[in-house]
């Protein structure tokens, strides 16, 4: 499945997105959103393989364009507005998705990297009627308020991930339980932030295979 570059609005401004369908229609949901890097071809190729299974992916771009190639480039780029730039598009994405002909009625899911782990976190708390299942790469939100999160949640973490270290992930896998949500946290022993990413001198295909497969079966449950 090939998808295709194109705008959607966002609280009235258009932005950029990626969508890939599925050959069949009425197809479950799902949003990706991505790692600091920007909307690059992992992303976008993350996209066509969720729809060759089945699903109608869409991935927005989160930072208006700009694709980082190091982790200086990522960090220059990051906006000191963050909330106010990414939050409309996390929401206008979800507002998209929900209403393409082709997927059915019901709660979407979503998929984060990185910072789009910590955005999938707020999306599924500001939106728990919209969003159904969580799936977070080796990304988290600690210290955030889980309470209104009605989702399942998949996790991906390393256990020497020196950006998301450990005892974050095991404090919000607490906070979680705390308040009656059942997250599944999978740790992936000795690799690196962003292994998943096939572009990244992090990347672990072992790992990443390992994850993708953990992460089709929480999806097609």
């Amino acid at each position: 499945m090939k998808g295709q570059d194109i705008t959607f609005d966002a609280n009235g401004k258009p932005v950029k997105g990626y969508l890939a369908l599925p050959a069949e229609s009425n197809a479950p949901g799902v949003i990706v959103l991505h790692a600091w890097w920007g909307l690059n071809s992992v992303f976008k190729s993350l996209c066509d393989k969720l729809a060759s299974e089945g699903f109608v992916a869409f991935a927005p771009d989160l930072k208006n364009g700009k694709i980082a190639r190091s982790i200086d480039e990522a960090k220059q780029q990051m906006p000191e507005n963050e909330l106010e730039q990414c939050y409309p598009v996390v929401i206008g994405a979800t507002e998209f998705l929900r209403n393409q002909p082709e997927v059915r009625k019901g709660p979407l899911a979503v998929i984060g990297f990185s910072m789009g782990a910590a955005w999938a976190l707020v999306l599924a708390s500001e939106r728990p009627q919209d969003i159904g299942k969580v799936v977070l790469f080796y990304g988290n939100y600690e210290g955030m308020d889980f309470s209104k999160i009605r989702a399942d949640i998949l996790g991906h973490f390393s256990d020497i991930d020196e950006w998301e270290p450990l005892e974050g992930v095991r404090a919000t896998e607490t906070a979680m339980q705390a308040v009656g949500l059942n997250p599944t946290f999978h740790l992936y022993p000795n690799k690196k932030h962003w292994f998943f990413e096939s572009d990244r001198p992090e990347y672990d295909p072992e790992a990443a295979g390992l994850a993708w497969n953990r992460t089709l079966e929480f999806l097609h449950k």
